[in-house]
């Protein structure tokens, strides 16, 4: 079966394996307490994609592809615009890790090795960055497989082959753990299958991961198994993939009814994207597609992480309090990142609907605030000052035309501080007329918020700043603090 699809790296056998690289000489290391923010920028040029050529690329005699050919070339931006005709689009590019200050202050860049692994240019869930909770190390999920690939992110995995998926290649999952002196060590999964991996944290012994799955024409046992909340093991040799629990809207009463959702497509309501860990308890968001529900889920009991050995039992529910409407209802939050300032207080990042006409009257995008109330989360208020939602701003060389405006807010991190206040950093959403709006320049900002206060006239007093813009062709993606910090929650 697998001899059939391309397959990047030297042998099946050689790329099963995990890799370490040891840290880069002219890179001096990590500093506690820096922050640590993953950029990528578009390296491609006009011979990436020739006008006219099939999109996708390789489609196989066994899916169904129609007959979309390219109407851009590989230029930056428009070669974006090919996402209009095959809706698997997307080219992998470098990833680097750009070292801060918790001010903003560029100290050093470590670049990922692309003899390693690279991400999806476009991909705008991709490389969010998690602290592990001991603070050793810093992880993310990429591809094994050359810059200015087409449509990696929508290809099988080695291990789950979807014959349907109208991508004919077969890539890994991978995840890098980064150390303080910035080895890496790479692992490689089968997770995912027909779409991409988005985060992961190391923690009691296991990666754990969330992502997508499915880019075929069915819904296939093994690729639905591959979707969702994961568990690796770190230097595995690639194997099944190991779901953690399976969530279903069929779970949940429809609110208007009183009775249980019918059920949707299978292995769309794990489509997870958001993931923290916080007093031994995996927490994972949903936040995009027309299928489950977009909220915040707790997976496995609290206090206890799951393991391989009881992975598959597992429950995934959603907090007490945090929305039950499905996705596809007009009213629905668009979650993605998350920070526990303390067991009572959880900070929930909301990206936009992607409608720009929706921007500048949201009341979700920005910055939640949820306070835990006698057993049930409550929204205290939305921090919105100071992003300008749905207001347009310029970008160096970028046509005026595409110039993006915020949307919301994807990865957070955070620290809560011995004064009473909390300080967030996020990386921000954008809506622009571009091809794909994952594409955009986007932004890391930062807020302080009282700890304490639920008043939401309080909360207007505060503002978010831009401590750092990406540049033309470049994208941010995730923020943590670097490897070796020691994060402490203030409880109270």
């Amino acid at each position: 079966m697998l001899r059939n699809l391309p397959l990047f790296g030297a042998t099946l056998l050689a790329a099963t394996l995990s890799q370490t690289v040891l840290a880069q000489s002219n890179f001096p290391g990590f500093l506690p307490g820096n922050i640590v923010v993953s950029r990528s920028v578009y390296t491609g040029t006009a011979a990436t994609v020739t006008v006219g050529q099939a999109l996708p690329p390789n489609c196989p005699s066994t899916a169904t592809c129609g007959t979309g050919t390219a109407t851009n070339d590989g230029t930056y931006p428009n070669v974006f615009l090919n996402a209009k005709v095959d809706g698997s689009f997307g080219i992998t590019s470098p990833i680097f890790l750009d070292q801060l200050s918790p001010e903003g202050a560029l100290i050093n860049t470590m670049p990922v090795p692309t003899s390693l692994l690279v991400t999806s240019f476009s991909s705008k869930s991709e490389i969010a960055l998690n602290l592990s909770p001991d603070g050793s190390v810093l992880t993310f999920m990429g591809y094994p497989v050359p810059v200015n690939s087409i449509d990696v992110s929508n290809s099988n995995t080695p291990g789950v082959v979807d014959p349907t998926n109208p991508v004919a290649l077969a890539v890994y999952r991978s995840v890098a753990q980064v150390y303080p002196s910035g080895a890496i060590q790479i692992t490689n999964t089968n997770a995912y299958s027909g779409n991409n991996g988005r985060a992961a944290i190391l923690a009691n012994g296991y990666f754990y991961m969330v992502g997508n799955a499915n880019n075929g024409g069915g819904t296939p046992a093994n690729v639905v198994a591959a979707a969702g909340a994961q568990i690796a093991e770190p230097g595995q040799i690639a194997g099944a993939p190991t779901e953690l629990g399976l969530f279903s809207i069929t779970q949940v009463n429809d609110p208007s009814t009183g009775l249980a959702y019918p059920a949707d497509k299978l292995g769309k309501d794990n489509n997870f994207r958001g993931l923290t860990i916080f007093d031994n308890t995996m927490y994972v968001t949903k936040g995009s597609g027309g299928n489950g529900i977009n909220t915040v889920y707790q997976v496995g009991n609290a206090g206890s992480l799951p393991t391989m050995a009881n992975a598959s039992s597992a429950p995934i529910t959603i907090l007490n309090g945090f929305p039950t409407i499905l996705a596809k209802n007009a009213a629905a939050a668009n979650p993605f990142g998350m920070f526990f300032a303390n067991a009572n207080t959880l900070y929930v990042s909301d990206e936009g609907d992607g409608v720009a006409a929706d921007a500048a009257t949201s009341t979700n995008a920005g910055l939640q605030k949820w306070t835990l109330v006698n057993g049930t989360w409550q929204l205290a208020y939305v921090l919105q000052n100071g992003l300008n939602l749905g207001q347009q701003y310029s970008v160096t060389n970028l046509p005026a035309a595409l110039n993006p405006a915020t949307d919301g807010l994807r990865n957070i991190t955070g620290r809560t501080n011995g004064d009473g206040s909390v300080t967030i950093w996020a990386i921000t959403s954008t809506i622009s007329a571009s091809g794909d709006q994952g594409a955009d320049p986007n932004k890391l900002v930062v807020i302080n918020d009282v700890l304490d206060n639920t008043d939401p006239a309080v909360a207007a007093e505060e503002k978010f700043t831009t401590i750092l813009s990406a540049n033309y062709a470049e994208v941010l993606r995730g923020v943590s603090f670097a490897p070796g910090t020691a994060m402490h929650h203030h409880r109270r």
